[in-house]
């Protein structure tokens, strides 16, 4: 067994409020962020970076596009509330070494980022009609 392997269930015996579903959300959207939105692009891949609350922002597009009507419902379904349950899932994620911060970066940055009350509803684009 790896060593990440190992240290991502230690993580979910030691902190029980998120199941794994929840953290791989997380680790994709990330990479949706990366790739399909081209936040936090760099020189070098290693110095990308995007900040707490545009992760929380492709986390909600990413959300939005995996699940459609359902976003909302699946997330809170893993245990997800709101933006600060991303942070508390991206810091889970920095303490065992599956992602990095800078110094910058503060784990208020996630704090009520959007209303998840409102940021999973359906946006109907309008189309005026030409007479």
């Amino acid at each position: 067994m790896s060593e990440r392997t190992f240290s991502l269930q230690q993580l979910l015996e030691e902190d029980q409020r998120y199941p794994l579903p929840a953290y791989q959300f997380i680790r994709e959207g990330l990479v949706y962020a990366h790739e399909v939105l081209r936040m936090g692009q760099a020189a070098h891949p290693s110095d990308r970076h995007i900040t707490g609350q545009e992760l929380c922002e492709a986390l909600r597009l990413y959300a939005l596009e995996q699940f459609g009507f359902m976003a909302k419902t699946v997330l809170n379904n893993w245990g997800i509330f709101s933006t600060n349950d991303f942070g508390e899932i991206v810091y889970n994620l920095i303490r065992i070494g599956h992602m990095r911060k800078s110094e910058s970066d503060r784990r208020e940055d996630f704090h009520n980022v959007y209303d998840f009350e409102t940021a999973f509803e359906p946006q109907f684009a309008v189309m005026e009609r030409e007479h």
